[in-house]
């Protein structure tokens, strides 16, 4: 019983260590692609950039809090007004937080890999609808 106690102890250290590596260095290295986009916060009247993979679904732009560290989430939600450089343009957004029908349809069109969600430590996921102002 002590060993069985042990080993499991032991896997979930080493589960836990894994996420944190993984996260970690997503964090660090910032990867980018053809659908990432570059999204500016404020935090204590400092501005903070972030790299973040942009969800389309019907015609409107979203992110998504898809990890543990989220800080830009909390700021934007904070301070809803974020400049967003995409596809080689920088302009303003308001960002709105998704609730309800809209957030489960997001959920539903844009689901994780169970491998992904494995490596992320399966964090809940919010989404922010990014509205560009005039």
């Amino acid at each position: 019983m002590k060993i069985l106690r042990i080993t499991l102890v032991s896997l979930v250290l080493i589960y836990i260590g894994s996420v944190v590596l993984f996260e970690s260095w997503l964090g660090y290295s910032q990867p980018t692609n053809t659908n990432t986009l570059v999204i500016t916060t404020i935090d204590n009247n400092q501005p903070k950039d972030r790299v973040l993979s942009a969800v389309n679904n019907d015609g409107k732009l979203y992110v998504s809090a898809n990890h543990w560290p989220r800080d830009w989430y909390r700021q934007a939600k904070s301070n809803p007004n974020v400049e967003v450089l995409y596809k080689g343009e920088k302009n303003l957004y308001l960002a709105i937080p998704v609730e309800g029908e809209e957030h489960d349809k997001l959920i539903k069109e844009h689901a994780h890999p169970l491998t992904f969600r494995l490596l992320t430590g399966f964090p809940p996921r919010y989404f922010l609808r990014l509205d560009l102002k005039e």
